[in-house]
């Protein structure tokens, strides 16, 4: 059964892609905002499997009011706007593995001693404010190295830079 989330992030792309306007039934969240927020989007794979990303979008640092319209504009961002991907069409929707991230606040750490790819998604910033993150609990990387070089590439950083490395946890939702 998906969770409530996963849901709404699915129907706000199927929303979207139709010409309809957001939901009008969502209430403010008296919840505190996690510190970001972030919706992946994948083919379905073999047996159950994660299949290939076909979309990933998130925001941190939440200065939003509402967790439900952040999830709204992240999964319809996730499904539209990713520079890596052409944008969804209307019958992909349904097919689509979808998974949305609640990250917890970062905090530092040492080194790639200090992290494990299963539990915790990294960051890096190096000098002048460049930054990558890669979400915990990704497919292929099995080794904080591995993590830390995709997160560095993904910001635009060399293997020689000096990076400030933070990890995090998230709460994932399928």
């Amino acid at each position: 059964m998906n969770h409530r989330l996963v849901t709404l992030a699915r129907e706000s792309i199927k929303r979207h892609l139709a010409g309809e306007p957001a939901a009008q039934t969502i209430a403010e969240d008296p919840d505190p905002l996690p510190w970001g927020v972030f919706v992946s989007l994948h083919e379905p794979g073999p047996a159950g499997a994660e299949g290939p990303l076909r979309g990933c979008i998130g925001s941190l640092d939440l200065d939003a009011t509402c967790l439900e319209r952040e999830i709204e504009r992240v999964a319809v961002s996730s499904a539209t706007a990713d520079p890596r991907f052409r944008p969804l069409r209307p019958d992909e929707v349904d097919s689509l593995e979808v998974t949305v991230y609640l990250i917890n606040p970062p905090e530092s750490v040492e080194g790639p001693e200090d992290l494990d790819p299963q539990e915790f998604g990294v960051i890096v910033t190096d000098g002048r404010g460049r930054r990558g993150l890669l979400l915990p609990a990704i497919a292929g990387i099995d080794t904080p190295e591995r993590q830390i070089e995709v997160a560095m590439r993904k910001a635009g950083l060399e293997p020689s830079d000096e990076v400030r490395i933070e990890r995090f946890t998230a709460d994932i939702f399928h």
